[in-house]
């Protein structure tokens, strides 16, 4: 249960000032959730400093200025005219012009009577070299000085939302504030300088300066801090359950393992070897194992993964392999379950596709335990699926599959090892707020006789070129893929969609030769465009996204991505993979438009290094953790007030000091741990809070 002093900041935002039925939902689109508590995480995203209070002959162009004025006459628009409306204000320097678009006169006569002296507060700039404030953002008689803050918060807004309805809604939340026990340690509060929780989002919604808003301001970086606790106790406490019941030892001891790596057409990289290994060693032990498989793009995942689920055949458990989606579920079938069959494991496919006798079939064999290896979608963990002895989980793509889901795994009633990997390279930073509750084996080596991909920006009136080339690859018997940033087209943005290049590409080679694929097709039909291309039947795949991830055509040796440059880094990366996997040697184009200086930056540093590992900081340098991995669809918390780009270092005292916690009170029962349970609550970590023994 939520601690009842938490109630008043889990009320519904219409309990607010100024909210009513209208407004809530627009607020609640601004902030990101309807309660109270999330208008306060909806932090300022700059501010404006109202305190200069120059003469009109001493104000500067472009800056804002609170000035005391004489209204000295109204110079309304001339019918049908387009011109504004202007009042003549002045002060004992010079006079200064308040320009209205669209004004209604009788309003601004009665904001602003001739002769009147009235505070105006906005951005003065020079017209004709006469100084103006067009929509002063304040006008005030001098009584009413106070209505005109100092230094005012800007916050981010959405379609029918003003400052003043969400700063009137704002000083209401914050009366709401109550007074929370301190949940951090007090040596670490001194050391930082910090404030107090309540009085650190009193600075940041009324700051007294502008400097105050700044994320490495102390108020800002307290609630990072704050922010980032609850999650790494969260992801702590995910491990501390995921380890409280004892695990099922899986020793091996059969040859199952040695036939599969036998039957493997290449030879395991250093890295791969100490993976194997790294797993094995967890596996062997009684408690579960909690392990994430960082590789780059083609630094083989799978073969890693396979020899996972061999050891845990050779020790008489099962083992489900997990996919994101029916394409790549049923890809990793046809790699996998030959190897296994070779080596005497039966592997059945499990997805939301398969129905009636087909699927009735695998689940008989995944209950019986006649099945060693189950592979498929998220259909694999449905209430009707029942394993005889699942002794290892696999989750291929990891990012998209967050704590909640892991608890949701540990939840199912066996003491299952998990493994989990992912193809994004992915920051250190990112990597503890996602993967806190794990252990890190990472594949940092390429398989020999990879070789690396020729990476070029091309600029886009080039097209007919990058054609011509495609042309005669394809005519050598190459294959390309060919991908837009959009499935159609749309008025307002002028970009080629899919099914357009894939109409253009169609005439210019032949309909036979062109495929096209993208995520609103039904799934049958996207897999068999897609199984089409990979049987050789067509030459170009036209396509969206759908084929950054797992998508394994070795044949296929060029890329072009259209537009290039609105793709982030890591996409780009993950879409350059696709090719390479072949003896020819691949090229990577990236077409682009316009390049402002970020994207530049992306495109010349993937065209300048491979190294996944590398890109993934550059691209968190770049764009900041939250576009970074798409936090909504990942298992990367969505922070509301933390910026790792600016807050990393803040994440590593996070961890540490929540495992130091979690060492001397694991059931957050002692004095601190109170305040920590509070703390938990407050970021909405209700589903963690519960798995604690005493509730």
């Amino acid at each position: 249960m939520r601690p009842t002093i938490l109630y008043p900041l889990f009320a519904p935002l219409t309990g607010l000032p100024g909210v009513g039925p209208r407004i809530a939902p627009l607020l609640a689109r601004a902030a990101g959730g309807e309660a109270v508590a999330d208008l306060l995480w909806h932090l300022p995203t700059a501010c404006i400093d109202r305190s200069a209070r120059p003469r009109v002959a001493d104000t500067v162009d472009g800056a804002v200025a609170t000035l005391t004025l004489e209204v000295l006459r109204h110079e309304p628009a001339p019918r049908g005219s387009r011109s504004p409306y202007r009042v003549h204000c002045a002060d004992s320097s010079g006079e200064i012009a308040l320009v209205f678009f669209h004004a209604r006169e009788d309003y601004l006569r009665a904001q602003l009577p001739e002769g009147a002296t009235r505070l105006v507060s906005g951005k003065v700039e020079r017209f004709r070299d006469s100084p103006q404030i067009s929509h002063p953002d304040y006008i005030a008689p001098l009584d009413k000085a106070d209505t005109i803050p100092a230094v005012e918060p800007l916050y981010g807004l959405t379609a029918g939302l003003t400052q003043k309805t969400v700063g009137k809604a704002m000083r209401g939340a914050l009366e709401r504030l109550p007074d929370l026990p301190e949940w951090n340690d007090p040596h670490l509060i001194r050391r930082e300088g910090w404030p107090a929780w309540r009085a650190a989002l009193e600075t940041l919604h009324r700051p007294a300066e502008a400097s105050a808003c700044a994320p490495l301001a102390p108020a800002r970086r307290r609630l990072a801090f704050d922010e980032l606790l609850a999650a790494q106790l969260a992801l702590s406490l995910v491990r501390a359950k995921a380890r409280a019941r004892p695990g099922i030892p899986l020793p091996g001891g059969g040859d199952v393992g040695a036939r599969i790596e036998a039957a493997l057409p290449f030879s395991l990289t250093g890295a791969q070897r100490r993976a194997v290994a790294e797993i094995h060693a967890d596996m062997a032990q009684p408690v579960r194992m909690l392990r994430l498989l960082q590789g780059d793009v083609g630094s083989g995942k799978t073969a890693v993964a396979l020899l996972a689920m061999a050891r845990a055949v050779d020790s008489g458990a099962q083992a489900a392999f997990m996919a994101p989606t029916d394409l790549l579920a049923r890809q990793h079938y046809a790699s996998i379950a030959p190897l296994a069959e070779a080596a005497g494991v039966r592997t059945v496919l499990l997805t939301g596709r398969d129905k009636g006798a087909e699927r009735a079939a695998a689940l008989e064999a995944i209950a019986s335990g006649v099945a060693g290896i189950a592979i498929g979608t998220h259909a694999l963990f449905q209430d009707d699926v029942n394993f005889d002895r699942l002794g290892l989980a696999i989750v291929d793509e990891q990012h998209r599959f967050g704590v909640r889901q892991r608890l949701m795994l540990s939840d199912k009633g066996q003491q299952t090892d998990l493994l989990v990997m992912t193809a994004t390279p992915i920051p250190r930073t990112l990597m503890l707020a996602a993967y806190g509750d794990m252990d890190v084996s990472r594949l940092d080596e390429r398989p020999p006789g990879r070789k690396p991909i020729d990476t070029r920006l091309v600029a886009l009136n080039r097209l007919p070129e990058v054609v011509e080339a495609v042309r005669r690859a394809t005519a050598a018997g190459r294959q390309a893929y060919w991908v837009c940033p959009r499935v159609e087209d749309a008025e307002d943005v002028p970009l080629t969609s899919v099914e357009e290049r894939g109409a253009a590409l169609a005439q210019a080679f032949g309909a036979d030769a062109v495929g096209v694929i993208h995520g609103r097709m039904k799934g049958p039909e996207r897999d068999a465009t897609m199984q089409d291309f990979l049987d050789g039947r067509t030459r170009v795949l036209v396509a969206t996204t759908v084929i950054e991830v797992g998508v394994d055509v070795p044949n296929a040796s060029i890329i072009i991505v259209e537009h290039a440059e609105r793709f982030g880094l890591a996409q780009l990366h993950q879409l350059r993979g696709r090719v390479g996997r072949g003896a020819e040697a691949s090229a990577c184009l990236l077409l682009y438009g316009n390049l402002g200086e970020t994207a530049e930056q992306r495109l010349t540093t993937l065209r300048d290094t491979d190294d996944g590992f590398v890109i993934a900081e550059a691209d968190l340098k770049l764009r900041g953790a939250g576009e970074l991995l798409g936090t909504r669809q990942s298992g990367v918390p969505e922070f509301r007030v933390a910026d790792l780009a600016h807050h990393g270092d803040l994440l590593e005292i996070a961890r540490a000091d929540a495992r130091r916690v979690l060492e001397s009170d694991p059931d957050l029962t002692g004095a601190r741990g109170g305040a920590l349970r509070t703390l938990l609550y407050l970021f909405a970590r209700d589903a963690v809070v519960a798995t604690l023994r005493s509730g």
